[in-house]
């Protein structure tokens, strides 16, 4: 591990959207063009700084990058320890390239402007902190802090049902959190009762080798919160209700980013920390991470809210990228990471999309829409390619995460990964048959006849996440070159601890091993 100390690149990275938010309190509640300018300055910087980390970053290294280590409270053994790597560095430029997106989205908020924009720019901190943070206590303070302003986006400026998911989704979370938090205190306390040395660096705590029985339950207190943010299936009936009732701009962060911490606290932490029960229980994983790709799908098929299909299409997705984590292998793991970005743009998108038409019509149902090709081509345009992105076709990025996660798994468990490749048929069919109602047809609603097509200002938005997705579909080798020596580590963590069952262990190449029976 690369290290250093005091603060730097990073640290300016977490205190730019804060600075912005800082700035905010200082302008006139009525001035809203100001307000949105100083909040898409304080975005885009961050953005833009987080460009010249990705300059800084030897992709070719899988250790930990940049990293900066300042004691906090050293009486405890708690650092403020930041750093990056290949599994995290895409991940933190997916969250800064989409939130000036989502702030260019919000220009329809006209009630409580100030207060909007400062809990948006508070969110970006909070989810960029827990994407850095290698203190164990340091990443659940950030993996608190985003709850406050998501329940409060959710909760002030959400649907008529906003304060009931608002509740639901801080329940959820803090059911799960809460959990964590203990096995983080006992993980810590093993530690220095083994090597005298208390510490909640999480580098540190990968060397430590505990019974499995020990294991068992702190796997499942960790993957209880991650399950739940993913969300994996059962634990995912708060989602639909926080994406339809949320904003525009709350649904494009919470997709894009938010449920990502979900599946990346699985790859960074509850499985190296926990290889022997991770092996273990990862059959049980593979079984829900199935049932979620199937279930989420057979219900997006039978909504009639365009929000509240791509909700469940969200469950479906994430699904495979849990898939792909469990074939814990190079193609599934990678496949996994890449995914990740993918949804992060296509369901990212496809929210925004929907947003554009809600600002117009005042309304989501599928029933209300049709003919709109003739009225709105270009709107009609780009969700044909963010719908074909979002199933999978080949030529856009959605393809590549899929088909690398399916090679991953089907080298590990052939049977479930056939059940799981059936979600990639019933995607395209709630996606298309969805596309179809609201896009073809005749233009027979006096409504429709009157929609204006995509202003600049949306076209802006709109424009370099259909560049991305077709980037990563025809060019994803960049990407992937730059995970895999991470992802490469990560893996060599998890399978070289020596209690796993021989029957279970998988190589990093993703042959299983011989058990010499």
């Amino acid at each position: 591990m690369m290290s250093a100390q005091g603060f730097g690149d990073l640290t300016l990275l977490l205190a730019i959207p804060v600075i912005g938010a800082a700035l905010l309190l200082f302008l006139p509640r009525r001035q809203s063009c100001a307000l949105f300018t100083v909040a898409l300055l304080a975005s885009a910087a961050a953005f833009l700084w987080s460009l010249k980390i990705f300059n800084r970053f030897d992709g070719g290294s899988g250790a930990m990058q940049l990293v900066e280590r300042v004691a906090w409270m050293p009486a405890v053994g708690i650092q403020y320890l930041l750093g990056i790597d290949g599994i995290s560095i895409f991940l933190v430029l997916l969250t800064t390239f989409l939130m000036p997106l989502a702030l260019l989205a919000s220009w329809s908020v006209r009630d409580k402007v100030k207060e909007y924009l400062i809990f948006m720019l508070l969110l970006e901190t909070g989810m960029l902190g827990a994407f850095l943070a290698l203190d164990l206590v340091l990443f659940y303070v950030f993996w608190e802090v985003m709850l406050v302003p998501m329940y409060f986006l959710i909760g002030v400026w959400g649907g008529t049902r906003r304060i009931y998911a608002a509740l639901k989704f801080v329940l959820f979370t803090m059911a799960g959190s809460l959990l964590m938090l203990v096995a983080i205190i006992y993980l810590a306390t093993r530690h220095a009762q083994m090597t005298q040395a208390l510490t909640f660096d999480v580098m540190q705590l990968y060397e430590l080798h505990l019974p499995v029985e020990q294991q068992f339950w702190l796997f499942l207190a960790f993957a209880l919160s991650f399950a739940i943010k993913v969300p994996l299936f059962p634990f995912h009936t708060w989602l639909p209700d926080a994406h339809v009732e949320a904003p525009t701009a709350g649904s494009v962060i919470l997709a894009g980013v938010l449920l990502k911490l979900g599946t990346y606290g699985f790859l960074r932490f509850a499985l190296p920390l926990f290889p022997d029960a991770a092996i273990a229980l990862m059959p049980y994983l593979i079984a829900l991470s199935v049932i979620g790709i199937v279930y989420g799908a057979l219900v997006a098929m039978m909504q009639t809210d365009i929000k509240k299909l791509v909700a469940y299409s969200s469950v479906s997705h994430l699904g495979f990228v849990m898939l792909g984590l469990c074939a814990l292998n190079m193609q599934g793991v990678q496949g996994s990471l890449y995914q990740m970005l993918n949804h992060g743009l296509s369901t990212g998108a496809l929210f925004l999309l929907v947003g554009m038409i809600y600002d117009r019509r005042h309304t989501r149902l599928i029933s209300e829409f049709g003919g709109l090709w003739k009225q709105m081509p270009l709107f009609s345009a780009l969700l044909l390619v963010v719908t074909f992105s979002s199933i999978g076709l080949p030529g856009l990025n959605g393809f590549v995460g899929e088909f690398l996660i399916l090679l991953g798994a089907f080298r590990v468990t052939p049977a479930w990964t056939a059940v799981a490749a059936s979600g990639v048929i019933l995607g395209a069919v709630y996606m298309l048959w969805m596309f179809r109602r609201v896009i073809f047809g005749p233009l027979n609603n006096p409504e429709n006849q009157k929609l204006q097509d995509l202003n600049s200002r949306e076209l802006i938005i709109l424009t370099p996440i259909i560049f991305l997705i077709v980037l990563m579909g025809v060019y994803p080798q960049p990407f992937l070159s730059r995970m895999q020596p991470a992802v490469e580590a990560n893996l060599k963590r998890i399978l070289a601890m020596p209690a796993a069952p021989a029957a279970v262990q998988i190589e990093v190449s993703g042959e299983p091993k011989n058990d010499g029976r």
